[in-house]
């Protein structure tokens, strides 16, 4: 997958619009669903998208092929959001029902109402997060990037990464373990 992909930049850098055509049918999906769990809505998710892939097409000349394509799309789409997140300072609190539909598609939380429940208290202890460590969350976990790409996407070293995502999961740990002791008692 890895040289098709190689091979589908370099002809969208020589032009090839059904090779650029080919990576946005690869990547959008990912790339959307990143975004819409960080801004929280469709909408918003479907223009930093665009912004991203208007981004991604104006610069695929630099791309060098130094990290993967994954990475370096999701490095794009991540200072999008960090411009878009800087330029309107949304801080919006997200009601339960929008937690309830964010599950990735496949077997999903929502499947049982306990798994439901504690997949709320997940989404809603990340959002609770610092900033850096919500994205590291996010890239990680939920985007399936490995260290070294989500550090080389955050512009950190690994060990900071690591120590991000530590503490991201001790906080995630403590704070689903306290609402699911209030409804055992």
């Amino acid at each position: 997958m890895a040289d098709e992909v190689l091979e589908l930049c370099a002809r969208a850098r020589e032009g090839d619009l059904d090779a650029a055509s080919e990576l946005v049918t690869l990547y959008h999906a990912k790339i959307f669903s990143y975004l819409r769990r960080l801004c929280g809505n469709d909408d918003d998710a479907a223009d930093l998208a665009q912004k991203t892939f208007f981004k991604v097409w104006t610069s695929i000349a630099s791309f060098q092929g130094r990290s993967s394509f994954s990475t370096w799309i999701h490095g794009i789409a991540f200072h999008v959001y960090g411009d878009w997140r800087r330029r309107t300072e949304r801080l919006e609190h997200r009601e339960n029902e929008w937690w309830e539909c964010c599950a990735l598609e496949g077997p999903t939380p929502s499947d049982d109402a306990a798994e439901k429940d504690l997949a709320r208290h997940l989404y809603s202890a990340v959002e609770r997060l610092e900033e850096e460590s919500r994205q590291a969350v996010h890239l990680h976990y939920y985007q399936g990037l490995s260290l070294q790409e989500t550090s080389q996407v955050l512009g950190v070293a690994a060990s900071t990464l690591k120590y991000r995502l530590r503490a991201a999961l001790d906080f995630i740990r403590s704070s689903v373990k306290e609402p699911m002791q209030d409804t055992h008692q």
